[in-house]
This record gives structure tokens, C-alpha cells and sequence, in this order.
């Protein structure tokens, strides 16, 4: 797999710096990825996920993709569009926070029991700090699965993000992985072959906060 290069702060700049709050302030009440995608995401996390866990969804929207016939604790949302997380029907609570400004999320230590990143990682620009924190708030052992497409808002994604192929943005993850420490090796997984223009793919990076 090919090596990211050393991260200098520009490679996680944006074309749009302006604050996160501003970009988000309008509802989008879609998916982001089309139908099989998402049903490929529900089909990996109903094996992936404990049934009964704590469930953290980070940088949640309308949608969570989770199989609705798997019984789960709690999934609590965090994003930064009030409306969207209401809509979402699959979360039990949500809170407001912007994780490019402050990486530390309002938990308790280890209150998951396990963690969500969907097709939002691009848009981290502290992404090591806020995987730091995921650890932070997870049980030991809890998976941690982040997953990504090929679409993306351009304005705000980071430019490395957007310098680099599919395979090549699978290795960026694990070294953001990498970098924060606490976790496991991780792993990753094509659920979705890309079809430019007919199908979304789907890219699943994953791994377990580590036991000891």
C-alpha cells in the first residue's frame, strides 16, 4: 500500500475556511450515498456492532445506516445540524459540536461500546486529536469503524483528502490511526467496488480500541 508522506498543517487545509457552523447551517435531509451503498454499510455494521452496545455516531446527519433489526442500547449523534439529527429516527439523542474546533467530545471515559465515522473523515482538520478522543470514550475493546465514498463537499474537505486515490486515503485513515494511539491494528475493506457513474463505493477502515 503506498506510504503517506510526513503531514506538514497545510495538508489539512481547506478551500473553505470559514467556521464549520456556517456551511452546515442549512438542513441536508439526504443520505450522501446511494442505495446500495448504504445498504452495504447496514450489512457490515449489523455483524460489526454488539447487539445491546452504547452506540457513538460521529458527525451524524439524517441518516446512520444502521440495519433496523438490529436492537442496540443507544445511538447518541454528534454533527452540527440540529434539524438533521432530529430527523434522524435511528438516534436516541444528539448533541451539537464542532470537532474541528475542539477535538474533546462531551462523553464520560469509556462510555461506548462502540463508534461510527461515516463518509465524514474528510472533512476532520484535527483528525488525530479526534481520534485520540474516540478512544477516549470508548470501552476497551470497542470497534471503531470509518468508513468513506468517493463524494464529498470539495470546499471543505481537506486537500491531502483530495490529493490522494481510494486506496491511498484507506492508508491516511490508518495513519491517523496510527498517530492517536490506543487502538488496534486496523484493517480495511472494499464493501462496494467502484462503478464510475453507476455505483458509489464503499471503504471500511476498522478497528478496536485496545484492552489494556
Amino acid at each position: 500500500m503506498p506510504q503517506i508522506p510526513p503531514l506538514r498543517p497545510e495538508h489539512l487545509h481547506r478551500l473553505d475556511e470559514s467556521e464549520d457552523e456556517l456551511f452546515y447551517e442549512m438542513p441536508r435531509q439526504v443520505a450522501h450515498i446511494d442505495d446500495n451503498a448504504q445498504a452495504a454499510l447496514a450489512q457490515f455494521f449489523r455483524q460489526a456492532l454488539p447487539a445491546g452496545g452504547e452506540v457513538l455516531d460521529l458527525m451524524s446527519s439524517r441518516f446512520s445506516h444502521l440495519p433496523p433489526d438490529l436492537s442496540l442500547a443507544s445511538v447518541v449523534g454528534l454533527g452540527l445540524n440540529d434539524k438533521e439529527l432530529i430527523a434522524n429516527e435511528q438516534l436516541s439523542g444528539h448533541v451539537l459540536h464542532n470537532l474541528n474546533r475542539t477535538p474533546r467530545m462531551p462523553f464520560v471515559d469509556g462510555r461506548f461500546d462502540a463508534c461510527l465515522l461515516t463518509v465524514s473523515v474528510q472533512y476532520l482538520i484535527r483528525p488525530v486529536e479526534v481520534f485520540h478522543d474516540v478512544a477516549r470514550v470508548l470501552r476497551p475493546g470497542a470497534p471503531f469503524l470509518i468508513s468513506y465514498s468517493n463524494r464529498m463537499f470539495p470546499t471543505k474537505a481537506v486537500r491531502i483528502w483530495q490529493a490522494l486515490g481510494e486506496t491511498e486515503r484507506a492508508r491516511l485513515v490508518a495513519f491517523y490511526l496510527e498517530e492517536a494511539g490506543e487502538f488496534e491494528q486496523s484493517a480495511t475493506e472494499t464493501l462496494v467496488e467502484e462503478e464510475l457513474g453507476v455505483v458509489d463505493p464503499v471503504i471500511m477502515v476498522h478497528t478496536r480500541r485496545k484492552a489494556g
